[in-house]
């Protein structure tokens, strides 16, 4: 574990020192003062705000109770509203802001771990399973937020169970750090587009992640799948998910940035569809900065199709009611690349929030359509 950073704070008149783990790669906190089940919630929240971090020695469930207790405080409306924002630009970069304030906040409230991944503290349940798959190893005491902890249990509790995928008739297991697939719309356009000429023998998918997209070409009889992407937990997340279905035979699961070798007479790609910072690693298949992959993609794509295949490229125009980029970019973009759009397939979404008139995108989130664009070489 030594490439985690060394935690130091004063206890019981002493010095003290463990491993500081964030896998969403938050920086140590700098002052923390030790806390148990005596700190009321008024003043672990003043503490939080002004930067101190709490390390909790008191009943787990205590602490569980504490950070329900700061997240009301966090999201309590203020007594004098905001003006509302300028533009959509605006109110999306305003709620980034308010995301990165509540999670430092909430993020303030530590736990102490022994090593194999074991919580030292009263009614604390069994988490090791939970931390192993995201952290491996633990040879060594660390100290973790509790946040970060309960993101690691859902996470696990979601790989366990499973995401239900109508179009695949079967479940995808996400694994913690890789996007799961809750919004099925995407798929069912990628299990309803009609298949070009030849890709029944063969098809790329750039950037699997779950490997969800390639066990839907799969079903639908494309003889090998080349599946991609660049990180390592998401292709062991794949891989474990096209075992479960019984398409190992036919995908076959490359690390790569983009493109396998060759050519294809089916390509593609569902890559983030917000063109923004991601605040944490995790948050990279969402956000993809000054549309990387995405451009990355077009700019390829011509160059990896086959004599009359086709590009599939499935992405959201979220962007655009939110002002970030603009349907005019995105046809550019496809033209510099040397490409033409041969039909565009579109779908509604379906998530809860679109109904959720509080939600402060909502505006855009009710305007949103799903697409998928049939690209080919000019």
């Amino acid at each position: 574990m030594s490439e985690h950073p060394v935690l130091q704070w004063q206890e019981a008149g002493s010095e003290q020192m463990a491993r500081w783990r964030s896998e969403a790669g938050v920086p140590p906190p700098r002052r923390i003062m030790v806390a148990d089940d005596r700190m009321n919630a008024d003043t672990a929240y003043r503490l939080a705000c002004e930067g101190t971090a709490l390390l909790w020695r008191g009943d787990f469930q205590n602490a569980r109770q504490l950070l329900q207790a700061l997240a009301r405080r966090v999201d309590r409306k203020p007594k004098k509203p905001k003006p509302p924002a300028a533009s959509p630009k605006e109110a999306f970069h305003q709620h980034r802001q308010a995301q990165a304030q509540r999670a430092r906040i909430l993020g303030m409230l530590l736990l102490p771990f022994e090593a194999g991944h074991a919580v030292p503290l009263r009614r604390a349940p069994d988490v090791r399973q939970a931390c192993e798959e995201a952290y491996g190893s633990a040879a060594e005491a660390y100290v973790a937020s509790l946040r970060e902890l309960l993101g690691l249990i859902g996470a696990h509790e979601w790989h366990k169970k499973g995401v239900e995928i109508p179009a695949l008739g079967a479940r995808i297991h996400p694994c913690y750090g890789v996007f799961s697939p809750v919004r099925g719309e995407y798929v069912d356009l990628v299990a309803k587009a009609p298949l070009p000429a030849g890709a029944d023998r063969l098809a790329f998918d750039i950037g699997t992640g779950t490997g969800i997209l390639a066990a839907v070409l799969a079903r639908r009889g494309v003889a090998n799948v080349v599946a991609t992407d660049q990180d390592p937990r998401a292709l062991a997340c794949a891989r474990d998910n096209i075992e479960r279905l019984g398409y190992a035979g036919q995908v076959e699961l490359l690390q790569a940035d983009l493109f396998p070798p060759g050519r294809a007479p089916l390509v593609i790609c569902n890559p983030p569809w917000v063109p923004a910072r991601p605040s944490s690693p995790v948050e990279h298949a969402v956000y993809d900065p000054e549309s990387r992959m995405l451009r990355g993609f077009l700019d390829g794509l011509a160059a990896h199709l086959a004599p009359g295949g086709e590009g599939w490229l499935i992405l959201s125009d979220f962007a655009e009611h939110l002002e970030l980029r603009t349907r005019a970019q995105l046809l550019e973009w496809v033209e510099t690349a040397g490409l033409k759009v041969l039909a565009k397939m579109d779908i509604r979404p379906r998530h809860p929030k679109v109904m959720d008139a509080d939600d402060p995108l909502h505006q855009a989130r009710a305007a949103e359509v799903t697409s998928l664009w049939r690209l080919a070489a000019l």
